[in-house]
């Protein structure tokens, strides 16, 4: 037996090691045992120390938010730990090159859009899917990242895995598909490669690891407001939409996903166009339903990707150029042969994507409801005006109709402490996330100081939630607040430039703690902000670029620079 001192601290050196360390420490004492009754060699650490089979790997990530990267940083730790040299390097800064000699490569890759590789890792895709080469050195696994709401789900991460095998790799470990909350699944991932290293095992056709789809919840509501925010004389029509769901759960920062429906009087005519039954009865992706209902609720109908045009003309035998179309264009202009060709057209549809919109509502707030803000968005295609499907949906939705919707955490949009000061920048529909913010801290009391940067064209016409912000500041919940209005000068102001007008307070927040959060429009607006952040940091910290860098990095690592960008 030990004495009492010797067992306290045994125990202590238990209770705080982890579960590889207490195996070590198993196999150290079994070497010691050994060599103390003459039953093994003397050399003991060289004998419970293994060196693991595999001593180099890379780890490639592509990512649209910045999830790929963080997994990829997080796993070259837990692979360091375990003695195994990691390369972990962006699909967009990868050099492809060095593709074919290597021996042990991981991918993180997510879908971004209709099943299409980030922006970061189409390179790197394009290259793999170009079969000019061969992998036969290659053992590789895949972790896919994506989100079960989407048709398409992890589609980009299947493809990689795929043509990886096509190529002559050789998996390692079966790819892992995650949802977005992604943490349990790709550490068990992680930790099956882990393993596969250390016994340096491969199969050559593992199968898929299929993750288990619990479901999003599915609220039913009831639109209870829905107001034009902008006044005469605007470029825009920016809509807040009041939707009351019984038990509807949510957090600031999350977001709302909508499915929308697809225009009745274009269903119609594409119905009458194609000679088709409306009531005949088909099945689609496993669920029998009528073809109304199914280009009302179910398919994509339009603005179809060049891929799906493609489909298109094969099915039909027309040769159709290279370009994006509606269906009802497509028909009319490359008409199908009879009513069932279009039924294999229709088969073979994509989804209805859902719609994301960051919530404009506080739980503490707005109990019972659910509040978003949509600007009704309008492009040109092949010389003609369209109007995007779910805000063109919204702008034309009716107050006491009912509707269905989920919502989409995003834990890493967070407020931080009551007691921390928030810096936040959203102009546009930005402002969302911050209407949130603001009425969560108003209702709850929060005493953190909060200053806002927001930004539109014209101050008489697009000052969005302008009442309630100057209720805000008058009563102190909202400190500061600057404004951009980039069309009522002869040049234009954006919220960045307001940022450098005050960079000497905005550094002094920061460096007292303050969070800072970004939300709105992805390019140019968020690189631009993020642009004159590093300035500020850099002119008022009296810093080099690099530290200025590592700065920001910093705040990112601590939780206090966060961005929801679309």
């Amino acid at each position: 037996m030990l004495a009492d001192n010797k067992f306290q601290t045994f125990l202590s050196l238990i209770n705080a090691s982890s579960k590889d360390e207490l195996l070590w420490m198993n196999g150290y004492l079994n070497g010691v045992v050994k060599t103390q009754l003459g039953l093994g060699t003397s050399t003991v650490v060289a004998d419970v120390i293994a060196t693991p089979a595999v001593s180099k790997i890379t780890i490639v990530y592509g990512t649209e938010t910045g999830n790929s990267k963080r997994l990829a940083t997080d796993f070259a730790t837990k692979a360091k730990h375990n003695k195994i040299n990691v390369k972990v390097v962006g699909m967009d800064q990868y050099r492809l090159t060095d593709l074919p000699k290597e021996e042990y490569l991981l991918a993180i890759v997510s879908t971004h859009g209709e099943g299409e590789p980030p922006a970061a890792a189409k390179k790197f895709y394009d290259h793999i899917h170009q079969n000019g080469f061969k992998l036969d050195k290659l053992k590789y696994s895949v972790l896919a990242l994506g989100d079960t709401s989407y048709p398409l789900f992890c589609k980009t991460g299947e493809e990689v895995d795929e043509q990886f095998l096509k190529l002559g790799g050789n998996r390692i470990a079966p790819m892992q598909k995650c949802d977005v909350e992604y943490d349990v699944e790709a550490k068990s991932w992680f930790d099956t490669v882990l393993k596969a290293l250390q016994q340096s095992s491969v199969t050559t056709a593992a199968p898929t690891i299929a993750l288990k789809k619990t479901g999003k919840q599915i609220y039913t509501g009831t639109v209870l407001t829905k107001i034009n925010l902008n006044d005469r004389g605007s470029n825009k029509e920016t809509w807040h939409i009041e939707i009351a769901a019984e038990g509807v759960q949510y957090q600031c920062g999350d977001s709302l996903g909508i499915v929308p429906e697809n225009p009745s009087a274009i269903v119609k005519e594409i119905i009458a166009v194609a000679k088709a039954d409306a009531t005949k009865k088909i099945t689609f992706h496993e669920e029998e339903t009528t073809i109304y209902n199914l280009l009302k609720h179910k398919i994509n109908i339009l603005f179809l990707t060049e891929r799906l045009v493609k489909q298109y003309g094969e099915i039909t035998g027309h040769d159709i150029p290279a370009t994006k179309m509606d269906l009802l264009d497509l028909l009319k202009i490359y008409p199908v042969k009879d009513a069932a060709e279009f039924e294999v057209v229709i088969g073979k549809m994509n989804a209805i994507s859902p719609r994301l919109y960051t919530i404009a509502s506080s739980p503490a707030a707005h109990d019972g409801e659910v509040h978003v803000l949509a600007v009704k968005d309008t492009f040109v295609i092949n010389d003609q005006q369209k109007v995007g499907l779910c805000t063109g949906y919204l702008s034309e939705i009716e107050v006491n109709t009912q509707q269905k919707f989920f919502v989409q955490p995003n834990k890493r949009f967070r407020l931080p402490a009551e007691d921390k000061d928030v810096i936040m920048v959203g102009p546009g529909t930005g402002v969302a996330a911050f209407r949130s913010f603001l009425a969560e801290r108003d209702a709850t009391g929060a005493s953190g100081k909060n200053w806002l940067f927001f930004g539109e064209q014209h101050f008489a016409s697009d000052f969005l939630y302008q009442t309630e912000m100057q209720n805000w500041f008058e009563t102190g919940v909202l400190n500061n607040i600057n404004l951009a209005f980039s069309r009522d000068q002869h040049f234009k102001i954006y919220v960045q430039h307001k940022m450098l007008k005050h960079a000497a307070e905005l550094f002094q927040w920061l460096d007292g703690g303050a969070s800072f959060y970004i939300c709105g429009q992805k390019a140019p607006m968020s690189v631009d902000v993020e642009n004159a952040l590093l300035k500020i940091i850099q002119e008022q910290g009296n810093k080099t670029s690099e530290e200025a860098r590592a700065y920001l990095n910093l705040m990112e690592e601590e939780g206090r620079y966060e961005k929801d960008v679309y």
